[in-house]
Order: structure tokens, then sequence, then C-alpha cells
């Protein structure tokens, strides 16, 4: 009897899993298949023995990425430029997202089209040259306009290291609050308006309404987008560290992160393994984290972690 429910209930859920069947093949053939390729951080690669027929070469490419005298500065850079990103980023955008919120229908579809969608639309190339065209020695709008109003002299950005730091999490802001700001929006606008109506009969503010409603309520959807964020604190926006700086050796001090540096090893190096090393140190490393910070966001709250 048991056997006929199960193949009744089988049969009756046919079509769904026809349904699925190209989603699972694009996620076989695109994310599993390739996890064979991962022996490669553990093998001296040649070109002519290919991949299981290259020498083993155990640890050595590991040693070799991380023995460097480069190695303090890139994982420096990645962790921190990383952490300041999520920060500023998700706080921005939950503050956009809320003062959009409180606007009028008509008027927040003209600042969606415009502030939110826009930038994130233009990709890093195209933001790329529009930085140029901002911090250009010659030609720029910071050096030929903004500074002579300040009655300052001229400054070489793109030799100057010590301004990166600002440089790049403004870029990044630009580019990525506003697709936060639409999954916060989004959030909002779902929340039950009688939750607001019975606050103002109890005099409550606009702030004690943000404090005490519109943030526990989206509470959740900010768990998942900053453990989202933390399991990929490793990886880096090769574009804005790559292009952005306009791949400025004089300033690799503040700008070269474990992508870009994997990448110029790899372009002038040619060393594949090298390479497959930094890609699986990342992904352990972002898994792990993904682990812990939900564990921890379990223990605070046990509704707001993903699993």
């Amino acid at each position: 009897m048991n056997r006929k429910r199960i193949f009744n209930n089988f049969r009756r859920y046919i079509p769904l899993f026809i349904m699925t069947l190209p989603g699972l093949a694009y996620l076989v053939i695109n994310n599993y298949i390739p996890m064979a390729g991962l022996v490669i951080a553990f093998k001296d690669f040649n070109y002519a023995n290919g991949i299981f027929g290259s020498r083993w070469a155990g640890m050595r490419n590991f040693e070799f990425l991380f023995r460097t005298h480069d190695a303090f500065v890139i994982t420096r850079n990645t962790i921190l430029y990383n952490a300041a990103f999520i920060i500023i980023n998700t706080v921005t955008a939950i503050a956009a997202a809320i003062m959009l919120s409180e606007v009028t229908k008509k008027i927040l579809m003209r600042v969606y089209q415009t502030v939110i969608l826009v930038p994130y639309l233009i990709s890093i190339v195209i933001v790329s040259y529009l930085v140029y065209g901002f911090l250009s020695v010659n030609v720029g709008f910071v050096n030929k306009t903004i500074l002579p109003l300040l009655g300052m002299e001229s400054i070489a950005w793109y030799t100057e290291a010590k301004y990166w730091p600002v440089i790049l999490p403004v870029v990044s802001l630009w580019r990525g609050f506003g697709f936060y700001a639409v999954i916060y929006l989004s959030s909002i606008v779902g929340i039950d308006r009688t939750f607001y109506e019975a606050a103002e009969l109890d005099g409550a503010s606009k702030f004690q309404n943000i404090r005490h409603i519109t943030l526990p309520l989206i509470a959740p959807v900010i768990s998942m987008m900053m453990l989202l964020a933390v399991g990929r604190i490793f990886y880096s926006d090769f574009g804005l560290f790559y292009q952005v700086p306009m791949n400025s050796g004089a300033l690799y001090s503040t700008t070269n992160v474990i992508d870009t540096y994997v990448y110029r090893g790899l372009m002038q190096l040619g060393d594949i393994g090298m390479s497959a090393a930094a890609g699986l140190y990342q992904s352990l490393v972002g898994f792990l984290l993904v682990l812990g910070s939900n564990l921890l966001v379990r223990k605070v709250n046990p509704d707001n972690a993903l699993f």
C-alpha cells in the first residue's frame, strides 16, 4: 500500500520533475562537473600531459601563493576592503530603501529608474572610464574644476596609493548600493501597513517606526544578504580592483587583492596550479565563514539564520 501511494505521488509530480531537469542539468554541468578540476591545485600542471597526467605537487602551489612577500598585503586588502564594502553598502542601501518607501509611488518609480537601476546596470568597464574622467591628471573633472576652486594643486591620482582606500569604497557604493536597496525596498513595501497605523495611533515617531517595526521585520533579509556577502569576503570585484585603478603598478599596495594577484601571476607566469590553489583556498574559507556566521546568527536569533 505504501509503495502504491509513493508511486502515485511520484506520477502526480512527474511534470514538476520534468520542469526541474533543465535547471538540474545546468547546475550539474556548470557547478559540479568542473569541481573535478580542483585536482589542479595539487599538481604541477603541464599542458602536454593534461590534468590527470601531470605530476603531483602536494601543497607546493599553496606554499608559492602564501610565502611570497605580497601574501600579507593581498590578504589584508581583500578582507578589509570587502568588510568595508559590506558595512557601507548595507547601511546605505537600507537607508535609501527606507527613504524611498516614504515617498509617493510616482516619485518612487522615477527615483527607482534613475538613481537605483541605472548605476547598477552600467558595466564596470564604463565605470572605470567614468572614474578616469573624474581623476585624470590632465583632463579630469576633479583636477581641472574642483581642486582649482578650492585653491589646491592637481593630484596624480593614479600614482598616489594613499587616496585609493577612499576612492574604491566610493566607487563600490555607487555601483552596488542600488541592487541591495531594491531588495530591501521590496521587503519594506511588503510590510503590513497596519503595524505603522497602530504605531501612529500610539504616538510613535518616524524614527520609532523604523527602529521598532521596519528594521526588525526586514532583519531576516538583512541577515541573509550579510551571510551571502560574508561568504564571498575572500573574493573581490575584479573589475573594481583591476580596471578602475587602470592596473597601475604604483597603486598595488592599496589596490592589489587575491584575485588581481592571481590574475597577474597567471598572465605573467602561466602558473595554473597556483591559480587553482588560490581559488580552492577562497572557496573553502568562504564556505567556513558562511557556516560560522550562520551558526552565530542562529545562536542570537534562530529565525534569521539561513539554515
